[in-house]
């Protein structure tokens, strides 16, 4: 990645600044009651982690400029607490936008909602969120409220500079980054390494502030509504917690003994993947393409093909429940080369490029497959959980009055013949069936996490046709490139997690050991912190969350912030030569020991069992 210029803030005149943040439980105070909610009540409340990046830099560019800076919340009167917050670091005033009516929320309400605030208080010359909240991990607040602003929307802002009224970014995607230019006004999203965070997590210090900075606003003064629950197109169904206990095995003795008990356990549990994978299902047979017959559309991201293929796979499957057709829609699949029936597509709908003959941003993008499905009604549309996916389905949502559940890791139909997406929040602590009471259902979908399928060559070619593009995109996109495969580590089925314990200098030695295994690494945030590895690396709350089989943690102390990305995965071997390590209580096998003699010892014998 080149280097890019240290930001600016150069406006030239005096700007109105609003930062969204929202508050959210603290994760390791979170239970179920018996209702199956969870339960508030004595929980500790904080500002959520990428929120407090947006308050930083919005007062600073408040500042820069002579201008103001507004902090925003939408939630019960204990969300007034983050409004103090901000307003120590030094944000001017609030606003609260708190009533019983916006109570069951969903993305598209609190957008709106949000949105009528910003509508009514502004006009704000740049709105600054944080790019996804840690709870529930959607990111599809800040473009839903941008499509309904009708502004231009940048998600996951890393490097910030505005010189007059042109703002100048560099965007951390999944594994990608992304440099754009756009003109004020604009919305945007910060990324959690955009620059340091508000942080003054003392309730004494909150009660100081003056009350009258903050402004309480209710439904009433926003309009008629409807607003809550019933704005919402999406609703709760059962929450499940995934209570995952771990055997927190400790071995002891003589090097290795523990290697040869560590290898006992491994079999038992199944735990040591070899080539005896079952096949993958093949994709059922293609739709003839009644018009009256429902859709499911599939997004397509330009070089995501196997979560295109998960996807396809997966759509193909609800079609043949509902006697349905499937329509793959995305950028460049007019090309008469690019077929996508085998894979589950019984229609391809390509977008076209944009009057320069660029490839259509996401903007431009969601409004011409709107266009398209506001027509067309299809009965499901299905987007990769990525930042390309999340942006354009979310925008869609918002025109279309859609239901969304993000981050989805599995679809099915109810005994109404309604798609239901199993949503999992805070880390894969908690898992909830979400419906849609919308016409059309959406979900964007965790790469991943559903099977790939094999192709079936007996189906028809996809049939096909174009859109246009609206070429409306006030977003100038001056270069995308990729420094990593976000796939790799979300399909990976071994992952060797690598702490600060692991320095640099000992890396290749590590690979060798990846290597041996067909492991997947990944990285404590430290570490992605220091440059050691990629960001698409970093497991954890402000990271990935991941479900291997087989998962070594080597090189860390085991903090919840990284462990609470692994709790799904299948058995947990923790290596540290620290006996009172934190490590210990989240794993199935215990080494007390020095990684690379342990890894010395192990990996040969797992390779070995995995028949390599």
């Amino acid at each position: 990645m080149v280097d890019p210029p240290a930001d600016v803030i150069a406006p030239d005149r005096p700007l109105r600044v609003a930062v969204l943040v929202k508050q959210i439980p603290v994760f390791e105070d979170m239970v179920l009651g018996p209702d199956g909610r969870m339960v508030r009540d004595g929980i500790d409340l904080h500002m959520n982690d990428y929120c407090r990046r947006a308050v930083a830099k919005g007062t600073e560019v408040a500042r820069a400029s002579g201008g103001t800076v507004t902090v925003v919340t939408l939630g019960p009167p204990s969300a007034e607490n983050v409004c103090r917050e901000a307003i120590l670091f030094g944000v001017d005033g609030g606003i609260h936008i708190c009533d019983d009516e916006f109570a069951g929320s969903d993305t598209w309400a609190t957008a709106k909602a949000l949105a009528a605030a910003l509508e009514r208080f502004g006009p704000f010359d740049l709105v600054m969120m944080g790019r996804n909240s840690v709870d529930a991990d959607t990111g599809q607040v800040p473009p839903q409220m941008a499509e309904l602003l009708g502004l231009p929307f940048a998600t996951g802002v890393r490097h910030f500079s505005l010189h007059g009224d042109r703002l100048e970014l560099r965007l951390e995607h999944d594994d990608e980054w992304v440099d754009v230019a756009v003109e004020l006004p604009a919305v945007v999203s910060c990324a959690e390494r955009l620059c340091d965070p508000c942080k003054i997590k003392d309730p004494v210090a909150w009660a100081t502030v003056d009350g009258s900075l903050i402004q309480t606003v209710s439904a009433a003064e926003l309009g008629p509504g409807p607003w809550g629950q019933e704005a919402s197109p999406t609703s709760v169904g059962p929450v499940h917690m995934i209570d995952v206990q771990r055997s927190r095995s400790m071995l002891t003795g003589p090097l290795e003994d523990q290697i040869d008990e560590a290898m006992a356990i491994l079999a038992d549990r199944g735990a040591l993947v070899g080539s005896s994978n079952p096949e993958p299902a093949i994709v059922p047979g293609g739709s003839s393409i009644d018009a009256s017959g429902a859709a499911i559309a599939v997004l397509v991201e330009p070089g995501r093909e196997r979560v295109t293929r998960e996807l396809l796979g997966a759509a193909a499957d609800l079609a043949a429940d509902i006697g349905g057709w499937v329509a793959a829609v995305g950028p460049g699949l007019d090309d008469p080369d690019e077929d996508l029936g085998p894979w589950g597509a019984d229609g391809q709908i390509g977008i076209a490029d944009g009057p320069r003959g660029s490839a259509p941003a996401e903007e431009d993008l969601a409004a011409a497959i709107t266009a398209w499905a506001a027509d067309a009604q299809p009965w499901a549309v299905l987007a990769p959980g990525t930042a390309w996916g999340r942006e354009v389905a979310s925008r869609m949502a918002a025109s279309l009055g859609a239901g969304l559940t993000g981050d989805a890791v599995g679809l099915q139909i109810d005994d109404q013949g309604k798609m239901i997406a199993m949503k999992p929040a805070f880390g894969g602590w908690l898992v909830a069936e979400i419906g849609c009471s919308s016409v059309v259902q959406m979900a964007t979908v965790r790469p991943g996490v559903l099977p790939l399928p094999r192709p079936n060559p007996d189906r028809p070619p996809a049939r096909r046709r174009s859109l246009a593009s609206p070429g409306r995109s006030r977003l100038e996109i001056t270069r995308r490139y990729r420094d990593d495969d976000s796939d790799e580590l979300a399909t990976a089925s071994v992952v060797i997690g690598v702490g600060q314990g692991v320095v640099p200098a000992d890396y290749p030695k590590l690979e060798k050991h990846r290597a041996a295994i067909g492991a997947a690494l990944c990285a404590t945030r430290k570490v992605t912190d220091y440059g050691w590895m990629p960001r698409a690396r970093q497991v954890g709350i402000t990271g990935h969350s991941i479900s291997p089989q087989l998962y070594f943690a080597i090189g860390m102390s085991g903090k919840f912030n990284h462990t609470v990305g692994v709790r799904n995965a299948g058995t947990v071997v923790g290596i540290n030569p620290d006996p009172e390590a934190p490590l210990w209580d989240v794993v199935d096998i215990g080494i007390v020991g020095d990684w690379a003699e342990v890894f010395d010892a192990l990996i040969p014998r797992v390779a070995e069992a995995q028949g390599g």
